[in-house]
């Protein structure tokens, strides 16, 4: 899969992405649901689990940026 098909995805954090954190979220690719580790695109902010984030960026093979995808 490469870099752009990534990029706008929906996945779902499965371990905590924050500051000197590496987080872990689940997104829906290729017919299946893949785990990929996570850190907050803006580097700051603290996503918690079960939070749906959007992928911003991918760093292959298996690095995801991400963002809330809604304001809480």
């Amino acid at each position: 899969m490469d870099d752009a098909s990534m990029v706008g995805l929906m996945g779902r954090v499965t371990g905590t992405v924050g500051p000197g954190l590496v987080g872990e979220v689940i997104v829906r690719v290729r017919g299946g649901a893949e785990h990929f580790l996570a850190y907050a695109a803006d580097g700051s902010a603290r996503i918690e689990r079960g939070t749906v984030v959007m992928v911003v960026e991918h760093l292959p093979p298996r690095t995801v940026y991400v963002t809330p995808a809604y304001d809480s």
